[in-house]
This record gives C-alpha cells, structure tokens and sequence, in this order.
C-alpha cells in the first residue's frame, strides 16, 4: 500500500469528526472555482479549531509526536489542486487539460510532519474531507511555477503523475510524469493522444466504468477494503467513481487513492 493512502486510511475515521453525517452538509458536485473568497474560506475550515484537534491526532498516530505536543498549524493560503480532466480526455473542443478538483491547505506539526488537508465545498459552507500524508500538492505548485511560469499544474492520478502545461506544451514534474512523457515534455496534442489511448475506454458510462473496477479493483476487492475500515466510500464509491480521483462518502468522507492502476477518468 502506498505510504500516503495508508496514512489517509488511518485519518478516515478522524476526518468523521469534521464532516457532519446530515444531508445538510452533503457535498456539493465539484469542480467548483478557485475563486479568493473560496480559497479564504477554505483556508479558513483548514485552521478551524476542531481540524487542528484532529490533525493533532493524525500527526501523533504513528507516535513520532505526542497529541499534546503536536501542536499543528497551517502554513500559507489554501491552493487550488487541478487533475487530468476527463472532458480532455474524451476530446470535448476546447476543454483544457486539467480541471480543478479541491482546494488544499499545507498543515505543519511541531516536529516538522507534513500533511494536505484537502476541502470541499458542501451544501453547509467548505469542510475538510481529507488529511493526506507529505506534501505533494504544494511542492509541484511550486516546481511548475518555477518550470514554466504561468502555468497549470495537474496530477494525472491514473499514474500518479504531475505535469506543468503552458501554450501547447505538457512538462513532467516527476519521476512518474518523465515515464510516461519523457524529460523533455511533449505537445499538448501528442499528450492528448496519450491519455485518449490509456483512458479513452474508461470515461464515465463506459463498460470499464460499468464493470466496478474502476482504478483498479474488481467489485469484491472493493467490498473488502470497505469493510477493513479504509474510511467511507473510499473503496465503493471511490472505485467506482475513479482510479484515485475524489471518493465522497456518505459522510463526505474523501480517502486519498494513490493507486498505479490504470482507471476511469472521473465525470
């Protein structure tokens, strides 16, 4: 199991505690807009006192920190985290390469333990659904921002792959990403060709999506990783809905998927 979809399964049941369970608080469908009072607002359930309370727990799971000495805190504001957008995949005109999918907050504990605290918009405000180990999100912000200025960074998560696009070019921005592209990056056309090969068979309504082994794991796969405890949703909705995309639960749970398994493309 990955490192970091182990630390988030460990963090499910504590992320309940963030997430009502009424229908009130349901998630809204995303994407949504990284607008700033978006982003403010995510920032601001990231440092709410009930998430540091449990991002003292999640910090101290593993006993490399006491729950009292954890001491979290979130560092800089709330970013937007973009992924393969399966609307490029199937070749919709005009549709960009990536699309948003959350906004992430960078959380820091007292002995230098990182994590993404991942948050959605739900029908009562944004909430966070998710505590993922490391921090991937901010690092290839950063990297891309300094590849190529200006442009997209997104994370093809069939692959566990991170890019940089910009005026027709795709750059890699990890090991995973110069596989599948090469060091020196490729055409966004040639790069569309790519995914159209690797997914174009497994988008929303195909008979891979149909068949429940989305990402990966066959139907009774799934139902045993559901009933070990990897969180809510996280194995039956979360297969079914992608590869390692977003699986919102009935309680808005979302388990971060870091699976290498060839998968859907989310609607």
């Amino acid at each position: 199991m990955n490192p970091r979809l182990a630390a988030a399964v460990v963090a499910a049941t504590a992320v309940l505690a963030l997430v009502p369970t009424q229908a009130s608080a349901a998630p809204v469908p995303q994407p949504g807009n990284a607008t700033a009072e978006n982003r403010a607002d995510a920032g601001r359930a990231a440092a709410a006192p009930d998430t540091l309370a449990t991002l003292s727990r999640f910090f101290a799971r593993e006993g490399k920190v006491s729950l009292t000495s954890a001491r979290p805190r979130i560092e800089g504001e709330a970013i937007p985290v973009n992924y393969l957008s399966p609307e490029f995949v199937a070749g919709k005109a005009g549709a960009p390469v990536a699309r948003l999918e959350f906004l992430a907050s960078q959380a820091v504990s007292s002995d230098g333990q990182r994590a993404a605290l991942w948050t959605a918009r739900t029908e009562a405000g944004w909430q966070v659904v998710n505590i993922a180990t490391g921090d991937d999100e901010f690092r290839y912000a950063r990297l891309g921002a300094q590849k190529l200025p200006g442009g997209t960074v997104f994370r093809e998560p069939q692959i566990d792959a991170w890019y940089v696009a910009r005026d027709e070019r795709v750059l890699p921005l990890d090991e995973d990403a110069v596989t599948a592209v090469g060091a020196p990056g490729i055409s966004l056309a040639d790069y569309r060709t790519r995914v159209v090969k690797a997914y174009g068979d497994k988008l929303p309504g195909s008979a891979y999506s149909k068949s429940g082994k989305a990402g990966g794991f066959a139907p009774t796969e799934a139902t045993a990783a559901s009933r070990s405890g990897e969180g809510p949703g996280s194995a039956g909705a979360g297969a079914a809905a992608g590869a390692v995309a977003l699986a919102l639960g009935a309680a808005g749970v979302v388990a971060a998927r870091r699976s290498r398994r060839r998968g859907v493309v989310r609607a």
